[in-house]
């Protein structure tokens, strides 16, 4: 990780971008895969797909950028019903003002959902009349300024420094900010104030003891290595269309993704049924992907 971060630090510097930014902050977009796709193709002399996340121009895909926040609702959405429960008009809390959390507050409230937090290194916003997207999107993304600057033009939102976003009562909670952002404590005080599911946007967002909590208390919890899918499911389409040439409408790529999330939440799903872990996701995740890697191995004579 501190790899990544000094490459990523020096990448920026190289190529003009802000480094007065948090550590935290500072992550791969469309400017530096263009820059990596770039060298990749100068080094190589080759234009294969292998990088992803590119612009139009040059190979990329239509809903990529929306994928990962996008599919996490998918499978959210699909867990809720598979439950007898359904995300419209559920009050929804988020981590995060990224490409994930964005546009997971997008996709939640397409779904009939009252998004009412974000968050960003500094602090956290709570909006009890949801999230303004647009204002969001142009905070973050254009003018890539703190979430104070969304606060000073919202007269509903409330801003707040440091970590406190777990703290408002919520019938869904996902986290989609960094590592190890939601804890113990948050889990308890989640499941006080009645959280009913929580799904991971972010990369092992919440601790393995929080975890637990979620699972022993009937809250219905979805595990990134599911979850946050949508991303790299789409890099697969992505590099599909690369291979034929092809580029799918929004529309296209929106509904393979939608299939896709559906799919992993039904193997996991189906995995924790079969092994007596009904409900339990991290198990049935688990199972699913041991199974898969298993299958393919004897499948080609490996074992």
């Amino acid at each position: 990780m501190a790899f990544c971060q000094s490459f990523m630090t020096e990448l920026c510097k190289y190529i003009g971008a802000d480094t007065d930014v948090p550590a935290g902050d500072i992550g791969v977009g469309g400017r530096e895969i263009g820059f990596l796709y770039g060298q990749y193709k100068r080094i190589r002399g080759l234009s294969e797909g292998v990088l992803t996340g590119k612009a139009l121009s040059y190979g990329g895909s239509l809903t990529r950028t929306e994928a990962t926040g996008y599919g996490l609702l998918y499978f959210v959405d699909e867990m809720l019903r598979c439950n007898g429960e359904d995300i419209k008009d559920k009050t929804i809390v988020v981590s995060g003002a990224g490409n994930v959390a964005i546009y997971a507050i997008e996709k939640a409230q397409q779904l009939g959902g009252n998004v009412v937090t974000c968050s960003d290194s500094t602090g956290w916003i709570y909006d009890p009349e949801g999230i303004d997207v647009n204002l969001l999107k142009e905070v973050k993304e254009v003018r890539r300024e703190r979430l104070t600057a969304y606060a000073d033009e919202r007269e509903s939102a409330e801003y707040h420094e440091g970590k406190g976003v777990w703290t408002i009562p919520c019938d869904i909670a996902l986290p989609c900010a960094t590592q190890n952002e939601l804890d113990i404590d948050d889990a308890k005080t989640l499941v006080e104030n009645g959280v009913i599911a929580v799904s991971e946007g972010a990369n092992m967002p919440t601790t393995i003891e929080a975890t637990e909590y979620f699972i022993d208390n009937g809250v219905l919890f979805g595990p990134g290595k599911a979850s946050n899918a949508g991303g790299v499911a789409t890099s697969a389409l992505e590099m599909a269309q690369n291979s034929q040439r092809l580029q799918w409408t929004f529309e296209e790529v929106d509904l393979k993704l939608k299939t896709i999330m559906q799919n992993i939440f039904h193997n996991v799903d189906d995995a924790a049924r079969n092994y007596g872990f009904e409900k339990n996701y991290v198990v049935g995740a688990n199972i699913a992907g041991f199974e898969k890697v298993v299958d393919a191995m004897n499948a080609q004579g490996i074992v």
